[in-house]
């Protein structure tokens, strides 16, 4: 099982929402913690309102592989050899397909999937040499079923999905624990901006499913690294979802359909 009392967890997207809720609570556990995000100011002040255990901020945007690498080796300067990474960093852009422009496909992919790889690639090396390691890649419930209105985001969440599934049994023989968590509707900063873009089929889906708080995400993601679980879920419905998905599904697209009229 992995502890993260004495452990050095680095979580990107680490000045807001999940990640800065999880950082909380890691360093009440007695985590040394360190956080990423694009943002210095953000960043620091997050840094500065978290107590317990010592915390290292380091800017970079997850998007810029070298500026990603050059920030890690600052907090593993500070805090010693990474245990157990949190790629957290993500945002979502809902809107409908015809609506939307090529360049927020290319940006969701950049931003969710390719900073999620970039953080991996930037840890695992380390990690197969010293044989011990914990890898969380954040997707999301839409990993598992496609939602209206988020043609870019979904497919950047499966894409992170099919990366913890295929990097856990290659990682597995190194010591090294890959899971995925799928958080659902979170009240975040980042959900607030999304709720701002949403179509109105998007919005009266999302509309009778209160959003979960960012510390109750982070608690269940903290209980399940602790557990060394494959799949971290906070609510009953993505629970069951990863279960049994291939069997919900046809049911779930059925209910999410009564939403869309006739003509889109």
């Amino acid at each position: 099982m992995t502890r993260l009392a004495g452990a050095h967890v680095l979580i990107t997207g680490g000045s807001s929402g999940i990640g800065l809720a999880l950082a909380e609570q890691c360093a009440a556990r007695g985590a040394a913690v360190s956080i990423v995000a694009r943002d210095p100011d953000r960043l620091e002040a997050a840094r500065a309102g978290i107590g317990g255990a010592p915390v290292a901020a380091a800017p970079a945007d997850v998007t810029d592989p070298a500026a990603l690498d050059a920030a890690f080796a600052v907090l593993v300067a500070a805090h010693g050899p990474i245990d157990v990474l949190v790629t957290c960093a993500g945002s979502a852009t809902p809107g409908r397909f015809v609506d939307l422009d090529d360049a927020v496909f290319r940006d969701q992919m950049e931003v969710d999937y390719f900073g999620t790889l970039h953080a991996v690639r930037a840890v695992v090396p380390a990690m197969v040499q010293r044989q011990h390691g914990h890898v969380v890649l954040v997707a999301s419930t839409v990993a598992f079923v496609g939602i209206y209105g988020y043609s870019a985001y979904a497919p950047a969440k499966h894409a992170v999905r099919g990366l913890a599934e295929t990097l856990r049994p290659e990682l597995r023989p190194h010591g090294i624990t890959v899971a995925c968590a799928y958080p659902p509707d979170t009240d975040t900063p980042g959900f607030a901006r999304e709720n701002e873009q949403k179509p109105d089929v998007t919005r009266r889906i999302s509309g009778g499913i209160a959003p979960r708080s960012a510390a109750s995400v982070a608690a269940a993601m903290v209980k399940g690294i602790e557990a060394d679980r494959l799949v971290i879920t906070a609510d009953p419905t993505t629970a069951a979802l990863a279960r049994a998905g291939g069997v919900m599904g046809p049911v779930l697209r059925r209910w999410l359909d009564r939403y869309v009229p006739d003509g889109g």
